[in-house]
């Protein structure tokens, strides 16, 4: 049976490149270049390709020593190593909820670290310092407004967390002055979060934020976002000088600033999308905030409604951590989200619009659920997918804990591996529950891929039998979260409906 995990690992939520223009350090390329401009020519193809992988190979061996991989234990992200003694550079998103940090450096080496502080008012940024260093490898920061638009892009990170030292490049696609994000071509995908933006002398013009994904969570697609160097020099300036916050303020995916309203349960809510709302910084979506207190277990019912626009949910934990997303299950453009809370603490709710610059007035509605409904499906999810059925107590085996139909075809996402539709579901599960995920068609042939919350990969399968073209996994699941199931079809002929079924 042919694997097509690496192919799924396109998906998700992920960062961006940056750079400066080429500079031709092979000096026997740039002098043959050089000559061959003055008499009218065009270089040789193969002069300009030996100078681009010059530069490559110089930017790669010069700054991949002094990136690092950064485990937080909720997930993994990467970081940047700016002083000798430790001093490591990297996203708020990636260390929010955490005192302390493991940061593995390029060589291998693992250390214990303790974040320090984070950017204001919801800056993406975040300081992490090692432990007792004194001559770590380090990057150099660029000057400020040392990006300009068509200049190469290169980044280095630790993308889904398991495969440090991975260097992409492209070129820089726009730049946002206003909010400070630079735009790229180059390709990050998650795990990518917080490691450097470098320009073709291999300094960081940038740090590694997050990418634009269309409704869908889906991998690189060539619109990623990095926050400009001219808004890192000021945050370094606040490190030094003791002036910046030791927790992060507002969740660090929000991009502009808003103060979030407080809310009860079981109450409803008319409010309106405009210019004075936030706007998320990953596709310039307004949003309006509001948070509520929650208990660990109790079930919520969040639904949003408007005529005016499509409305989008996101809920958030109370360190930032982006739990559940909904864009069309109440119905039409209505979204609605019925989660069981993780743990105690104070919740953020964005009522969001589905595209950017969308405006008008909705209905927000927060209860608590009345009913052992398993966690709403993910942005992809389709009005005609039936609802989940209720959990057994505990867990156990034989209780159903998602149940969905869809279809696949044009309108679905597409994996760019292979041209192979997909769609994906979330169910919560708890440690040491064993599952059977199952994925059936009478349509086409199916295959089933089941991760957790840090993109690793449980299981896949194709056929349950000789037979059959149906998938089945039976998993024992390792820690209590949320799990993604990914229905896929075997290859890009495959289309139609399905039913999948965990329990």
């Amino acid at each position: 049976m042919k694997s097509k995990f690496f192919r799924v690992a396109t998906s998700g939520f992920a960062v961006v490149g940056t750079a400066v223009g080429l500079n031709l350090i092979n000096a026997i390329s740039s002098v043959e270049l050089l000559s061959l401009s003055q008499f009218g020519q065009h270089p040789h193809p193969a002069l300009a390709q030996d100078a681009e992988d010059t530069v490559n190979v110089s930017v790669y061996e010069k700054a991949s020593p002094a990136v690092v991989s950064i485990d937080a234990g909720k997930g993994t992200g990467s970081g940047s190593i700016i002083s000798a003694d430790g001093t490591i550079l990297t996203n708020a998103h990636v260390v929010a909820g955490s005192e302390t940090v493991k940061v593995t450096l390029a060589d291998g080496r693992s250390f214990e670290a303790d974040v320090v502080a984070f950017g204001e008012s919801g800056l993406d940024l975040a300081i992490v310092k090692i432990r007792g260093q004194s001559n770590l490898p380090t990057l150099k920061l660029a000057n400020a407004g040392a990006a300009s638009v068509g200049q190469r892009a290169f980044a280095i990170g630790n993308p889904f967390g398991q495969f440090q030292g991975t260097f992409t490049t492209g070129i820089i696609s726009r730049i946002d002055r206003d909010r400070g994000l630079l735009q790229t071509d180059a390709a990050i995908n998650p795990g990518n979060s917080g490691g450097p933006l470098l320009n073709s002398q291999g300094e960081i013009v940038g740090v590694n934020s997050a990418i634009f994904s269309p409704g869908e969570r889906t991998g690189n697609i060539g619109i990623g976002f990095a926050i400009s160097i001219d808004r890192v020099q000021p945050f370094l300036v606040a490190v030094r000088e003791g002036r910046a916050p030791r927790t992060a303020q507002q969740s660090p995916m929000l991009g502009g600033g808003q103060t979030a309203e407080k809310i009860t349960l079981n109450s409803s809510i008319e409010g309106k999308l405009d210019r004075t709302s936030g706007t998320l910084s990953s596709d310039n979506s307004y949003y309006n905030a509001y948070t509520f207190e929650g208990r660990a277990g109790q079930r919520v019912v969040v639904e949003m409604s408007s005529s005016d626009l499509d409305s989008y949910l996101i809920l958030l934990s109370a360190d930032g951590t982006d739990i559940a997303q909904d864009d069309d299950s109440g119905g039409g453009s209505n979204s609605k989200l019925e989660i069981a809370l993780p743990a105690d603490g104070t919740y953020t709710i964005l009522a969001n619009a589905y595209g950017s610059g969308q405006t008008g007035s909705y209905s927000l509605r927060v209860a608590a659920g009345t009913g052992a409904q398993s966690m709403s499906a993910t942005p992809d999810s389709q009005p005609n997918q039936r609802p989940a059925q209720p959990n057994r107590p505990n867990g156990q085996q034989g209780g159903i804990l998602l149940q969905q139909q869809g279809t696949l075809g044009p309108g679905a996402p597409i994996l760019q591996s292979d041209g192979s539709f997909y769609r994906e579901h979330t169910f919560r599960g708890s440690a040491g529950q064993t599952v059977t995920v199952s994925l059936e068609s009478s349509d086409f042939d199916t295959y089933l891929i089941v991760l957790d919350e840090n993109e690793q990969l449980l299981g896949q399968n194709d056929d349950t039998s000789a037979n059959s073209t149906n998938s089945s996994l039976t998993l024992t699941l390792p820690a209590t979260g949320t799990y993604r199931v990914i229905a896929n079809t075997y290859d890009r002929t495959g289309q139609g409906e399905y039913t999948l079924m965990v329990r």
